[in-house]
C-alpha cells in the first residue's frame, strides 16, 4: 500500500520564526499558502478553519509543512517535548557538520539536550534538541 511518505506536519505559533529557523538548517520555501473552507474543514475536523501552512524541502527532496492555525490557535505555554512522549516523537535531520548546526540551533532559539556523541559503531554523531517552539529534533552527522 505504500507509495512515499510525502511530509511531515508541525503545527507553529510564531510561522516566520520557524521558517527562518529551519531556512537556516539548510530547508528552502517549497510552497506557502492560506488554506480555508470546506476541504480543509473536513481534513483536519474543525468549523471555518484557516490555516498558513508552509512546506520545507530539504536537499534530499523530504518534506516539512509547517502550519500555523490563524482561525484556531492552540494557546497552551510551548514545552520542550521530552524524547519518551507518545506519539510523534522527533524528526531526524542529517546535517554535514553537527558542530556548526549545533550552534546555529543554540544561537537561534532552540536548546540542545545532549553534547554531541558517536554510535558505538563510529558511523554517526547525534545530538537531540529542540526547535524553538519545543519540537524534538536529531541532528545526524554522518562520520
Amino acid at each position: 500500500m505504500l507509495n512515499n511518505i510525502r511530509h511531515t506536519g508541525i503545527v507553529v505559533r510564531d510561522l516566520n520564526k520557524l521558517i527562518s529557523f529551519y531556512e537556516g538548517l539548510g530547508f528552502s520555501i517549497d510552497n506557502r499558502q492560506i488554506e480555508k473552507g470546506l476541504y480543509i474543514d473536513k481534513i483536519v475536523g474543525l468549523d471555518n478553519v484557516s490555516i498558513e501552512t508552509v512546506k520545507l524541502k530539504s536537499p534530499c527532496g523530504g518534506l516539512i509543512e509547517l502550519l500555523n492555525y490563524i482561525s484556531h490557535p492552540d494557546k497552551k505555554k510551548i514545552i520542550k517535548q521530552p524524547s519518551n512522549k507518545l506519539g510523534c516523537s522527533h524528526i531526524a535531520i542529517s546535517v554535514k557538520n553537527l558542530d556548526k548546526a549545533v550552534i546555529f540551533v543554540q544561537n537561534n532559539g532552540g536548546s540542545i539536550v545532549n553534547n554531541p556523541v558517536s554510535s558505538p559503531n563510529g558511523t554517526v554523531r547525534v545530538v537531540y534538541c529542540h526547535d524553538p517552539e519545543g519540537v524534538l529534533m536529531e541532528l545526524v552527522e554522518e562520520i
